[in-house]
């Protein structure tokens, strides 16, 4: 089975017109794959994955694992608040030939931990594929207890968490009490290096869309024991990863790619719109840019 490990990114999805803007997304694709990247996660927040049809959702599937072209490992997001439509859409992607599926939490409806252990153990029965939890109680509304994701950790294909719980006590907890081969990715870019530094595997991270080279550095330099060069690293970019999260993910990272010339456009869908003039101002200026958008 793959193993989480290094820096994934979960990859924006790109439109132009109102249209999912293929060319874009292999370009970028090609892009991040060429830096070093760990994996890819698709169909993510970041991905804007509410936003999208089933019609859609496949055809973003297809194109990035004939984009990747098995250079790195890709995990799917396919996840929501209800259990059997979730697996419905994991049966509808069945054919495809990808690593794993990153699978969050059920939000709105807010079920207890009895209801949390069930949906994904039913998620799990439901496919041989490798399963990342993705606990994020920010947008779901629950957060998923260590005792929880233990237990679910005994079933053989939930190898992983990308843990964006945003509360340090319990990720490190996690950390302490994991079983061997279980995977703790944080989904907190903001906790990156303090995850390294206590035994984390890495991050799926929004920001690693920016600062590509540095993410991964010190990844590699906390392998090699290097604290010092990673946390020097580390201390260049800590105060751009805040600057991302200002408004709605991921209105100012496209706002970025869009200034940097990756992306046509920097158009999300509704209901998320754009960057504010303010914020636009603050993110070109992080990036060295002068002249106004």
């Amino acid at each position: 089975m793959t193993t989480l490990s290094g820096v994934w990114l979960p990859i924006v999805t790109p439109f132009h017109d109102g249209a999912i803007d293929f060319a874009s997304y292999e370009q970028l694709i090609e892009h991040y794959v060429g830096l070093g990247i760990s994996g890819i996660f698709p169909l993510g927040t970041t991905g804007e994955s509410p936003t999208l049809d089933d019609d859609e959702s496949e055809a973003i599937v297809d194109c990035t694992i004939s984009a990747v072209a098995g250079r790195v490992p890709i995990f799917v997001g396919i996840g929501g608040n209800s259990t059997a439509k979730t697996v419905k859409q994991l049966k509808r992607l069945e054919h495809y030939d990808f690593a794993g599926i990153v699978s969050v939490c059920p939000y709105y409806n807010r079920p207890g931990q009895d209801g949390l252990r069930e949906h994904f153990a039913r998620i799990a029965d439901a496919t041989d594929r490798p399963i990342a939890i993705y606990n994020i109680p920010y947008r779901t509304a629950v957060n998923l207890t260590n005792d929880t994701l233990l237990e679910l950790a005994e079933l053989p294909n939930i190898v992983g968490v990308k843990d964006s719980c945003g509360i340090l006590s319990q990720s490190l907890d996690l950390l302490r009490r994991r079983p061997p081969g279980f995977s703790v990715m944080t989904g907190e870019d903001n906790f990156f290096y303090t995850m390294l530094a206590h035994g984390g595997d890495g991050g799926i991270l929004a920001s690693a869309h920016l600062e590509t080279r540095s993410f991964i550095a010190i990844h590699e330099r906390m392998l090699a024991n290097d604290h010092r060069g990673a946390h020097r690293l580390w201390s260049k970019i800590e105060a751009l990863v805040p600057l991302l999260f200002r408004e709605a993910n991921p209105m100012p990272i496209k706002y970025c790619l869009w200034r940097q010339g990756l992306l046509r456009s920097p158009e999300c869908r509704l209901p998320l719109t754009r960057v504010s003039p303010e914020l636009a101002g603050e993110l070109d200026r992080a990036l060295g840019l002068n002249v106004p958008a």
